[in-house]
């Protein structure tokens, strides 16, 4: 069993960008190769602008290559929860601008040319429970009633046409959802940024920043400074001390994926008949779909745990055991990939994007980052641009989480706390 992500596994080779020349200025400065940073740095350079991007991996090092494919519609805190926190204008606003990202990412997929199997297959919520089924029969009135938005409600009587499977108690599909090999697109995505004149540094992290003046940086790395006249943070969860106001403000938290083996035909069509990219309604949730080669690709947060060799494999085996509860008739099947990565999340659930000292950034898509990245790499090219109105998410207070100076040691106590509301909600 490989411990690296499928996607990076299966994508064409990607050419060795360490060793790149670094510029003594640019027009903007990148930090993080993910899609975030090449988005923006393509929308940028579409706009004429001179730009460097920095990653201290490689390109989809991050959780652009560590995903599970998905561009899913819908907010992480829901309709209705955004309803009573925002009132309707603006959940709907925010709600529409996940269907908007997912345009966004096959426009890209259009206009660089872009093999990456991307298909508007839809989106499956699953009910763990007969109330969760009955809080998605309100979303789904909701939505028709408040924006005017089509979803289709799924009984479980009605749920084999969806998913090969008795555990859950119904669904709410979406036909806007769609998913795509998240390892071809992320490196499309780069060797794209570089037909625009784009330079990619990879291997060269960013160890401080130094302001000059306004928005002009001094962006230091191992191998030498770069002045840049902006600066975009896209690192994630992934993001570092140099910029410590934006990292006390992520929690990053492990997601934990396997896939498996090569399966049947016929099996395939009996598991996931419509091949809709799916997810439960648990805190601890599980996602799955079937990648483009006909594997089961089975996530979740197993455990609120950072990534690591030995957390992965142990994440590896309470997913297995999870599949099989899900899907019985894999018991005899091989799992051929199991690896980890961070998701970003904030401490509301929402994406924020914005400008700190001088500094701007785009983070905390809690686990929608193929859609919402690419999405917002593109808004805040538009930003920088001088289009401040561009950001979906401006304006939304972006809250520090408590206590939080440097590794999340805090998340065992958190995973505690969700796995009581699984139980008791």
């Amino acid at each position: 069993m490989k411990s690296v992500p499928y996607w990076l596994d299966t994508a064409p080779a990607a050419p060795d960008r360490t060793g790149v020349a670094l510029d003594g200025r640019t027009d903007v400065a990148i930090v993080g190769a993910g899609l975030t940073g090449l988005s923006a740095a393509i929308h940028l350079a579409r706009k004429g602008a001179d730009v460097t991007v920095l990653e201290q991996d490689t390109v989809g090092f991050g959780a652009s290559g560590r995903n599970g494919g998905m561009c899913t519609t819908g907010l992480a805190i829901g309709f209705l929860t955004a309803v009573a926190r925002y009132g309707v204008p603006t959940a709907k606003a925010l709600y529409l601008a996940y269907n908007d990202a997912i345009d966004t990412v096959e426009k890209l997929v259009t206009e660089e040319s872009i093999d990456c199997d991307f298909a508007r297959t839809g989106k499956l919520n699953l009910a763990c429970k007969p109330a969760h089924y009955e809080r998605l029969a309100r979303t789904h009135e909701a939505l028709a009633e408040m924006i005017g938005y089509q979803t289709e409600l799924i009984p479980r009587s009605a749920l084999r046409s969806e998913v090969g499977t008795d555990h859950y108690h119904g669904g709410l599909a979406d036909p806007q959802g769609a998913g795509l090999h998240v390892g071809k697109f992320v490196r499309g995505l780069a060797d794209a940024a570089e037909r625009l004149g784009v330079r990619i540094l990879e291997g060269t992290p960013v160890t401080r920043t130094r302001r000059i003046a306004g928005h002009r940086h001094d962006v230091v790395t191992p191998i030498g400074t770069v002045r840049a006249d902006q600066v975009l943070f896209a690192s994630g969860a992934y993001t570092g001390s140099s910029f410590r106001w934006l990292r006390n403000r992520i929690v990053p938290v492990g997601s934990f994926i396997v896939v498996t083996e090569p399966l049947p035909q016929e099996l395939v069509d009996e598991l996931m008949p419509t091949r809709r990219m799916a997810s439960d309604t648990k805190n601890i949730l599980y996602y799955f779909r079937i990648t483009p080669d006909n594997r089961l690709l089975f996530g979740g947060r197993a455990r609120f745990a950072m990534s690591g060799a030995a957390s992965d494999l142990k994440s590896g085996r309470i997913l297995r055991k999870g599949m099989l509860t899900v899907f019985p008739q894999l018991a005899g099947v091989r799992l051929d990939y199991c690896w980890g990565g961070l998701v970003d999340l904030s401490l509301d659930q929402m994406v924020h994007a914005g400008e700190h000292e001088g500094l701007f950034y785009s983070a905390c898509y809690s686990g929608h980052g193929v859609q919402m990245a690419t999405h917002m790499g593109r808004q805040m090219a538009d930003v920088l641009g001088g289009d401040p109105a561009a950001n979906s998410f401006r304006g939304l207070g972006f809250p520090r989480v408590p206590g939080h100076f440097g590794p999340p040691w805090f998340l065992p106590f958190a995973g505690a706390y969700y796995r009581a509301l699984d139980v008791i909600r």
